[in-house]
């Protein structure tokens, strides 16, 4: 088990919220069906769009509250203690920038409110993107070494 700098459940619970995330954003794109998931026994659920949708914001409540969480502590203790190697920078903005763009689609949904499409493809795109970078960075972290995100002042 790698030796963290901060509380070993909080990354447990980051990992948890990402991995349902990147589950559950990708089996909103009709994947489940298109190569034949839903056909294994048990997994008939990936099929059904408003399930996984409502899976999604379950893990982006979790998420939310992990990054508040991580954001107390940072404020209250870990600034003095931790310092943000460049890697965990730029996840702090990749993930930013996730919440805004998925506050930005879920605003969108609203049945109010009508957005100019080339806005709409802006968003989505940005989404993916940014979900793609956070995935990029996880596998950067992962080959730096142990506290790849923070480090002992």
């Amino acid at each position: 088990m790698r030796a963290r700098p901060y509380s070993s459940w909080i990354s447990r619970l980051f990992v948890v919220s990402v991995a349902g995330l990147a589950v559950t954003g990708l089996l909103q794109m009709p994947l489940a069906e298109r190569y034949a998931l839903t056909e294994v026994p048990g997994l008939a659920w990936t099929g059904d769009f408003f399930l996984v949708h409502r899976l999604h914001s379950y893990f982006a409540a979790l998420l939310l509250f992990t990054a508040g969480l991580a954001a107390t502590n940072w404020l209250r203790a870990w600034r003095d203690r931790l310092a943000l190697t460049p890697l965990g920078a730029a996840r702090v903005v990749i993930l930013g920038g996730l919440m805004v763009s998925g506050g930005l689609r879920m605003y969108r949904n609203l049945p109010s409110v009508t957005l100019e499409p080339a806005l709409v493809v802006t968003i989505e795109w940005v989404h993916l993107g940014l979900a793609v970078a956070l995935g990029g960075a996880a596998l950067a972290a992962l080959l730096r070494g142990p506290s790849a995100y923070a480090r002992l002042r």
